[in-house]
């Protein structure tokens, strides 16, 4: 049953909402939000299509996720910065571009809105992402993002709107997203030896020079730093002094 509901006037309140979506087989779906608490929308469908057209102020695409070893739509360059930490963070296991339609009634009105993005963390918990730059929230929107809110708190899902994220961080990031592929871990051994030679806190270049050849083994490196078999402070610029020690998924080789 729902996570929250701890009386009959929050149950009508989400009785009262619904939620259309796609499931995994290309089917349209639209049930009572009740019924969908434990849904799987990250094997489902965007409910909305990405359109491209000349003179459009968005900037649509597509992110190639490791995560998934797929593609995950955008509908702006904040939102594929979002994508981007989303793929980066080791704790989530799954994430969906609009993955459904909220409909509810407020103040004699009929609303939906679509979150951007549905996330599946390693606990097995679920997330709802909006996007938004804190300048840009207008009345409606904050309604929405309030909508979403209460009937997220009421299935046990977290809800988060995230904005424009340090802008030192999200460079770093993008660098190494460069590197997220899995062709780039190298050859065998070679990862092995990077972990190693970074047991202690070493800089980035001389733990590189100490296993080989800067120009093949920086990709590897750059490619566990992504995921988080190394680690470093991402709030500096990366460079060739950056202090590199080995991380949480390095642990226990």
């Amino acid at each position: 049953m729902l996570a929250s509901i701890g009386s009959a006037a929050q149950y009508e309140r989400v009785a009262g909402v619904e939620l259309a979506f796609v499931d995994g087989r290309g089917v349209e779906q639209r049930r009572s939000f009740v019924e969908c608490w434990d849904t799987r929308f990250e094997d489902g469908r965007p409910v909305r299509e990405f359109r491209w057209s000349k003179g459009q102020r968005h900037n649509p695409g597509w992110w190639w996720t490791a995560t998934m070893g797929g593609h995950v739509g955008y509908e702006s360059w904040l939102e594929r910065d979002v994508l981007m930490m989303l793929d980066f963070d080791p704790e989530v296991v799954a994430v969906v571009s609009q993955p459904f339609w909220l409909y509810w009634d407020e103040d004699c009105r009929h609303r939906r809105h679509c979150p951007d993005y549905f996330v599946r963390r390693s606990d097995g918990t679920a997330m709802v992402v909006d996007v938004r730059a804190d300048d840009r929230i207008e009345p409606n929107d904050a309604e929405a993002f309030a909508a979403m809110e209460e009937a997220c708190a009421q299935a046990g899902w977290r809800f988060r709107r995230l904005g424009v994220a340090d802008a030192v961080v999200t460079a770093n990031v993008r660098w190494l997203s460069r590197y997220r592929h899995p062709r780039c871990a190298g050859a065998d051994g070679l990862a092995e030896s990077l972990v190693a030679a970074f047991d202690q806190p070493t800089s980035l270049w001389g733990g590189a020079a100490a296993v080989g050849d800067r120009l093949a083994v920086l990709p590897v490196l750059f490619h566990l730093l992504w995921r988080h078999e190394l680690a470093t402070d991402l709030t500096t610029r990366l460079g060739p002094s950056t202090l590199v020690y080995r991380g949480r998924k390095g642990r226990g080789r």
